[in-house]
């Protein structure tokens, strides 16, 4: 009897390839909260996939929850500490500046200014750091600068001064800081205007019981001897503020969004690989 053997076949491997960072393996590559694919998946593919998820909830909370979503309120903070971030950072790049180009007359301005270059690419760093965790913006920073060091004290020098994204990191700087006074004084006065009036109703009995007046005083003055007042007393005018204030509510994210987006357009521009690096 003869036992006939059958080739053995072999089922082919696939393999999925592998997503790796684009700025995988550089020594300037900024650490993220989460491993994984890059870029992210959703509609931020720009973020790494934690964060990605986060903001993606703006997406999904929809118009009405929208006031209530954390990423709402991670923007809102991200607004608000932009205020002292941008002060500080208009003091150095202007001080900065002006020191080193008034001492060009001196063998010191020079260096002054490669210093303050140097410092703000430091800045553009963590501007795109502080995007990445409260925009849900991960943007690739601009190639490490090589100085050539072997080359002396010159050398490495004019490295600084010719430094494109050195450069832009210190526009950024200056143009951001009015647009940031604006988006702070805005944000903070839309946001506390519309929880107000929305809430209206809950501390309306304030005016009449502790105040002395028949309700919230609207305006009260006196023209040409005729007094001139309007108070908020009814219902009706109760319920019309409270509605009034929960659009607004409704309409603060836009407004956010909106005021953020230009901040994200800046740091990618500006602070980008793509700036200049």
């Amino acid at each position: 009897m003869s036992i006939q053997t059958l080739p053995q076949t072999t089922r082919p491997q696939t393999t999925c390839p592998q997503t790796t960072r684009p700025d995988a393996g550089r020594p300037d590559a900024e650490p993220y909260a989460d491993a994984g694919p890059y870029p992210g998946a959703g509609p931020y593919p720009d973020t790494p996939p934690r964060e990605a998820a986060a903001f993606g909830g703006a997406a999904s909370a929809g118009f009405w929850r929208a006031p209530f979503a954390a990423v709402t309120f991670r923007e809102i903070g991200h607004v608000l500490v932009s205020l002292p971030v941008a002060i500080a950072g208009f003091v150095f790049a202007v001080t900065g500046f002006a020191l080193g180009a008034g001492l060009l007359v001196t063998v010191f301005g020079l260096p002054v200014l490669a210093a303050v270059l140097a410092g703000a690419r430091g800045l553009g760093a963590a501007e795109r750091g502080r995007a990445r965790r409260g925009l849900g913006l991960a943007v690739e920073g601009p190639a490490p600068l090589d100085p050539r060091r072997d080359r002396g004290w010159w050398a490495g020098t004019r490295a600084r001064l010719t430094d494109t994204s050195g450069w832009k990191a210190l526009l950024f700087q200056a143009v951001m800081f009015p647009w940031r006074v604006f988006s702070f004084v805005l944000t903070v006065t839309v946001f506390s205007t519309g929880w107000a009036l929305a809430l209206f109703p809950t501390y309306s009995w304030v005016f009449h019981r502790y105040v002395g007046w028949p309700g919230y005083r609207v305006y009260d003055f006196t023209s040409g001897g005729e007094r001139h007042q309007y108070y908020i007393t009814s219902p009706a005018q109760i319920a019309a503020v409270a509605l009034i204030g929960a659009v607004v509510v409704l309409l603060t994210p836009k407004l956010v969004r909106g005021l953020t987006n230009v901040d994200r357009s800046a740091v990618r521009s500006l602070l980008g690989r793509g700036a200049g690096g």
